[in-house]
């Protein structure tokens, strides 16, 4: 994709402040035709800059009140295999591969203690799961977010 510009990350800051704008009102709020708008807007959608919308559904609301991280330690040679294993297990909501000396982040939503201990031996039962080192979020202190790097981006560079 080509690097964003001044118009893009506009429309993104305006669409992170209210993201359910219409192409009408943020014509309207930038200054912009309703046809750049959603030119832009396809042109966006069509890079796949947006991310998907479902992480916005609070797990608490859905019965899951705790999260926890898992750090998966894996066979390499099995990873493609282990990520479509875990890709079934419903409770897993994110996970990553890592540098360093886990393999996989794993971020689970689990009812309580005992859905936590389940889902855990859910994860090592995939073969190619060595172990697993697991973390209680005892709260999020700075939500997903990335109006500061819009920001930054349209500020003036030195």
């Amino acid at each position: 994709m080509h690097r964003l510009d001044r118009v893009d990350l506009e429309l993104l800051r305006a669409l992170c402040a209210d993201p359910h704008s219409t192409y009408v009102s943020l014509a309207q709020r930038l200054g912009l035709s309703r046809n750049t708008v959603q030119s832009r807007m396809t042109r966006l959608e069509d890079a796949r800059v947006f991310l998907d919308f479902d992480r916005r559904v609070s797990l608490t609301t859905l019965g899951y009140p705790l999260t926890a991280f898992i750090e998966a330690y894996i066979d390499q040679k099995r990873a493609a295999e282990i990520i479509a294993e875990l890709t079934l297990i419903p409770e897993i909501v994110q996970a990553h591969g890592m540098s360093g000396s886990a393999d996989l982040l794993i971020q689970v939503a689990c009812a309580d203690a005992e859905d936590l201990f389940r889902i855990d031996r859910t994860i090592l039962a995939c073969d190619g799961v060595e172990r697993t080192e697991t973390s209680l979020v005892m709260g999020e202190l700075i939500p997903f977010r990335v109006t500061p790097l819009i920001e930054r981006g349209l500020q003036p560079r030195p």
